[in-house]
Parts: structure tokens; C-alpha cells; sequence
């Protein structure tokens, strides 16, 4: 699903659907306030956002993990399993399983850490728990009242912000701004700062700063002719990227978020490459998409974070898990 371009801006559309909000906003509290959430034995800590799409949640999510792990903690990630056709609870180990069983996200946790996908979160994190993890990540679920988070932080993307400020489906907010502040513990905002939210978050949380960057391992695609393509949340990120690389993109084409491919979907675009000499780039999670038999003709470009100041995220796990 690629997200509505009104959801940028205001007018008369967002204004239509503002009946709807209000009826997707009633559910939501009618399902917070009826909930009783679990709550593990160990700390659990949510990597979530206010909107609909990628904000940047695995990454950080990936990067807390490393962060706790290096504490001498036994990290456990926990994810809903977008995409997958299995409802879990189970442990994903990625020998066995393919984007189409457990999603794409889940892939990339379990090459950091034991990761387990759970429809029913409360479910995965007892598993999690009594398979000796000393802290669960959740990648997303903050907006999930069925499992108590000891902590969450909410990441939010510079470039894109809150887009038009009103809840969905008149754009893309999952709850209010002021109330999913108010569960929070903290934010990370990543990217460049356009929409100037640095100020006002900080008046309610803590605000830590980091951006994505090409691994190592992408630092040799400089100067190279290519052809791109990414299904994430926001793709123009990624094509972006890749030009402030220094990549010269002959193409980029966009696909709908967590879409699976088929051969037919990338034949044009393989063709292509193959006809102007040029690398077929896209993102790791599109990538663990691919059909088997295509992964070898596509080069997949990670991403790390760097923080702007790592103290201060060291400083934040002082506070928000304890040993």
C-alpha cells in the first residue's frame, strides 16, 4: 500500500474524512480501555510511531538491540509478522522461513538477534521470555494495548513528520500527536529536521538525533550506473540515498509497502540493467522479498544508523532498562 498524497497536506478531502477519524479514533480507545495487557516477566521496550508507514523502526529497533547486547543482555526482537502468512508465536529462524511465512522485518531482526513473530504480542513475549531473553524489542506495536511496554520510544521521520496532522483515514496518524506523546518515553527523530519538530518534541521528551546511512559495504557504489527499485514506506528515501552515495540512477520505481514480488514484477527492470551494464539495486528489506532464483541478479544496499550523539542514546538505556 502506498500512502494517499493528500495525506501531506490539508483541503477539502482530509476535511471530508474527518467523520471517519473520529470513528477510527473511538475504536482504538474503546480497545485500549477494555484491554488487559500482559506483562512480561522482563522489560519490554517498543520501537513504534504515530503514522502509517515507514518511519525508520527496524533500524532503530536493530541498533537499541546492538546497544543492549554489548550490556552483556540477551536481546530478544518481537514483531507482529506483517506480511507473513503464519500467525506464530514462533521463532524465526531464517534457513527455514521466507518473507511470505514471517515478513520481511522479522528476517532482518533475526540476523541480529532471536526474533520471534506473534499476531498475539502477549503470546510472543512469554515465548521470548521463557526462552531466556533478558529484554524484548518490539519493532512496532505501540498503538497494541494487549502487552505492557516498560518503555517505548516513537521514531519519527525529519523529512516527513506527522504529514497533515489529523488521524486516519484523513491522513496518516495512527492516534493524536499530544496523546501518543504522552505514552511515550522518548523520540528519535532521524534525518533531516524539515518539518522543525526537534523544538516542540523536546518540550514533552527526550529527543535523540540520527540519520540512515549506507553501510560500509555500499561505500564502493560511488560513481557506478544503476537501476534502483524499493517497496518500503517511503521509497524516495532510499533513491535519495543512493544519489547522495554518488550513484547515477538511470531508473527508480516505487512498489507498494511490503508487497511480495513475482518474477514478472522485476523482468523490465532486470532486462534493463542487463542492457545498459548497469547494477539492479534495492533495499535489504526488499530485498529478502525477492524470489529466491532473483536474489543472486540484485544488490542489496543496507543502511546503519548513526546517532548524533551516542552518549546520549547510552545515557536513555540507563534510564529506560534496567539490568
Amino acid at each position: 500500500m502506498k500512502a494517499p498524497g493528500f495525506w501531506r497536506s490539508g483541503g477539502l478531502l482530509p476535511a471530508l474524512l474527518t467523520p471517519a477519524s473520529w470513528i477510527y479514533r473511538a475504536g482504538a480507545a474503546l480497545r485500549a480501555a477494555t484491554a488487559q495487557p500482559y506483562r512480561a516477566p522482563v522489560p519490554v521496550l517498543c520501537v513504534g510511531n504515530l503514522v502509517a508507514g515507514g518511519a525508520g523502526k527496524t533500524p532503530v529497533a536493530l541498533s537499541l538491540g546492538r546497544a543492549l547486547g554489548k550490556r552483556g543482555l540477551k536481546v530478544a526482537f518481537l514483531s507482529r509478522g506483517y506480511g507473513g502468512r503464519l500467525a506464530g508465536p514462533l521463532q524465526v529462524l531464517p534457513e527455514r522461513h521466507s518473507a511470505a511465512d514471517v515478513g520481511d522485518e522479522p528476517l532482518l531482526l533475526a540476523e541480529a538477534a532471536p526474533t520471534w513473530i506473534s499476531r498475539h504480542r502477549a503470546k510472543g513475549a512469554e515465548m521470548a521470555a521463557k526462552a531466556g531473553a533478558d529484554v524484548i524489542l518490539m519493532d512496532d506495536g505501540f498503538q497494541n494495548p494487549t502487552i505492557a511496554k516498560s518503555a517505548s520510544v516513537l521514531v519519527v521521520d525529519g523529512g516527513y513528520g506527522f504529514g497533515n496532522g489529523c488521524v486516519m483515514p484523513a491522513g496518516p496518524l495512527r492516534e493524536s500527536i499530544a496523546g501518543g506523546l504522552a505514552r511515550a518515553d522518548a523520540v528519535v527523530l532521524l534525518g533531516e529536521d524539515k518539518q522543525d519538530l526537534a523544538g516542540p518534541l523536546a518540550k514533552a521528551l527526550p529527543v535523540l538525533r540520527g540519520k540512515l546511512a549506507p553501510s560500509r559495504s555500499a561505500q564502493g557504489l560511488r560513481g557506478e550506473r544503476a537501476i534502483a527499485f524499493a517497496g518500503i514506506g517511503r521509497p524516495e528515501k532510499f533513491f535519495e540515498t543512493l544519489t547522495e552515495l554518488g550513484v547515477k540512477l538511470l531508473e527508480a520505481r516505487s512498489f507498494g509497502d511490503h508487497e511480495p514480488y513475482r518474477g514478472e514484477d522485476l523482468i523490465d527492470l532486470i532486462a534493463r540493467a542487463e542492457k545498459e551494464d548497469a547494477l539492479l539495486l534495492t533495499t535489504a528489506k526488499d530485498h529478502v522479498r525477492l524470489p529466491e532464483e532473483l536474489r543472486l541478479m540484485v544488490r542489496r544496499v543496507d543502511v546503519d544508523l548513526v546517532w548524533d550523539d551516542p552518549d546520549a542514546l547510552e545515557a536513555l538505556l540507563d534510564r529506560l532498562v534496567t539490568p
